[in-house]
Formats: C-alpha cells, sequence, structure tokens
C-alpha cells in the first residue's frame, strides 16, 4: 500500500496541465494503485494525480457513503446540468481550508480503465462537485480560482497566513 504524499498550494505541477494517458505502461498501473491507495485514507473524496506529483490525466474517488472505490483515466466532462448548487468546498492541496463555491448541480464525465473499457461517472450533489473539482485538478486549476472575487481575495489572504 502507498499512500503518496500531496502537492499543496504553491508546487507548479498543481499548475500544469497534465498530458492525457495515450499507453498504459506498468507505470500506468502503478499511478492508479498509488491514486487508490492515497484516496482511501480517512476524509478524502478524490484525489487527481498531479496531486501526487504526476502530471498524467487521471483521478480517483472514495464515496464514503457507499463505499465506493474507483479510478479513471482522461476524463472528460460531458455534461454539466444548468442548475447550480452552492457550498463549502475544500481541497487536500489546500489543506485545512473550505470557502463557498458554486459548481453545477450535476456532472457526468467519461473516461477509460487500464484496459481500455468506457467509464462513466456521474451524479448529483458531492459527486458532481467531485467530477468537477478533479478535472479540474487535471486542467490545472484549483477549486479556489472560481471562487466569487470576495471570497478569493479572503482566500487567498488565509492561504497566505497559513501555508
Amino acid at each position: 500500500m502507498t499512500v503518496r504524499p500531496i502537492r499543496v498550494v504553491g508546487d507548479p505541477v498543481l499548475r500544469t496541465p497534465c498530458d492525457p494517458i495515450r499507453t498504459v505502461t506498468d507505470g500506468t498501473r502503478t499511478l492508479v494503485r498509488d491514486l487508490l491507495d492515497t484516496v482511501d485514507d480517512p476524509a478524502r473524496a478524490g484525489v487527481a494525480a498531479n496531486q501526487i506529483g504526476i502530471g498524467q490525466r487521471a483521478f480517483s474517488w472514495h464515496l464514503v457513503e457507499t463505499g465506493e472505490l474507483g479510478y479513471i483515466l482522461n476524463p472528460v466532462i460531458v455534461e454539466l446540468s444548468e442548475e447550480l448548487q452552492h457550498d463549502d468546498e475544500g481541497c487536500l492541496s489546500v489543506p485545512g481550508l473550505f470557502f463557498p463555491r458554486t459548481r453545477s448541480a450535476f456532472a457526468r464525465c467519461v473516461g477509460t480503465d487500464l484496459e481500455g473499457e468506457e467509464i462513466e461517472l456521474a451524479g448529483e450533489g458531492l459527486i458532481a462537485r467531485l467530477i468537477q473539482h478533479e478535472v479540474g485538478h487535471l486542467d490545472g486549476e484549483l477549486y479556489i480560482d472560481g471562487l466569487e472575487r470576495s471570497v478569493k481575495k479572503r482566500a487567498l489572504r488565509q492561504i497566505r497566513e497559513t501555508l
């Protein structure tokens, strides 16, 4: 079992868009095992590959309510609802801080597994938030980028003070 350390805000890997996985290699299999081990740590819902220092398009999730543990390679968001949800959001890469963030209430993404079979992850609420949050990571974004202006100003100040 390998629980990898999480990179925190300020690390350039978090701001670099991840490369697509074109060929599944032993390194890809190791990445998936590490993502699953790392997300299975308590109080974690999702982990993107760049959060553990790997610039490839993959993320893992752990839905505590259902016990579902999974991963997806090369995820692409294919559907977002116009209906919005407003809730506090946090991030392992911005440890200990939570800020209100607006997201689509429903999201659906597609990608593949290690065998090249299509995977779909879709849902409302936490699942929708997780999909948007993790795909954002893979695009080189942090959730704080999408905060309302006044909240973002407060968030950046708190990040400077705590990290």
